[in-house]
């Protein structure tokens, strides 16, 4: 059940600044997800985010939003769940892909229930565990340990990476060694 990148859609969910000055690891996991969400953009995976209440919790990071350029969609929301907003559910349908890979902040709460409502309408859902993060870090490995119960399958970037780019020998593959694999080589890993 390896992840497809024609078949994928890389969800980040709620990563806004005033959320994140409070999240333990906040800025460890917008990192995680810039950097899959850069390579997403050069495999034409699509990215989305979501802004829960950006009124109250602000708009989304700026430096992952300058990670991305323009190549994003983002879905504002009040429900703590995408799935359970109307349109958003709809459009994620009607893209055709059926592997979501899942991120964010809180980790327990949005990302959480995100996630449940995905698998509950029969998404295979992937979860970022470098880059899910909440306040406090046990809930963020309790919610990781639900949506795994749940049918999730807990994976990290470079796993993520590497699945869809699938092999070594094409253009795509240098490029994205280039720019982004082997320059994140040494760097240490912090999993939520």
């Amino acid at each position: 059940m390896q992840i497809q990148r024609d078949k994928s859609l890389l969800l980040m969910v709620d990563f806004q600044a005033r959320l994140l000055a409070v999240i333990d690891g906040g800025e460890d996991a917008v990192s995680e997800a810039a950097w899959l969400g850069r390579i997403a953009c050069l495999l034409e995976v699509p990215v989305w985010l979501t802004e829960q209440s950006p009124d109250k919790l602000g708009g989304t990071s700026t430096s992952l939003l300058a990670c991305l350029g323009n190549n994003y969609r983002l879905r504002q929301k009040q429900s703590f769940g995408a799935m359970a907003e109307d349109d958003f559910r709809q459009a994620l349908n009607a893209t055709g892909k059926t592997q979501i890979v899942l991120c964010g902040t809180e980790a327990h709460i949005c990302v959480l229930q995100t996630g449940l409502g995905l698998l509950e309408a029969g998404y295979k859902l992937y979860w970022l565990s470098d880059a899910s993060a909440s306040r406090r870090p046990q809930e963020a490995v309790l919610a990781r340990e639900r949506a795994c119960q749940s049918g999730a399958i807990a994976v990290s970037a470079d796993m993520v990476a590497y699945e869809w780019l699938h092999r070594c020998d094409t253009a795509l593959f240098k490029e994205a060694h280039q720019q982004f694999l082997k320059p994140r080589s040494a760097r240490p890993v912090r999993f939520f």
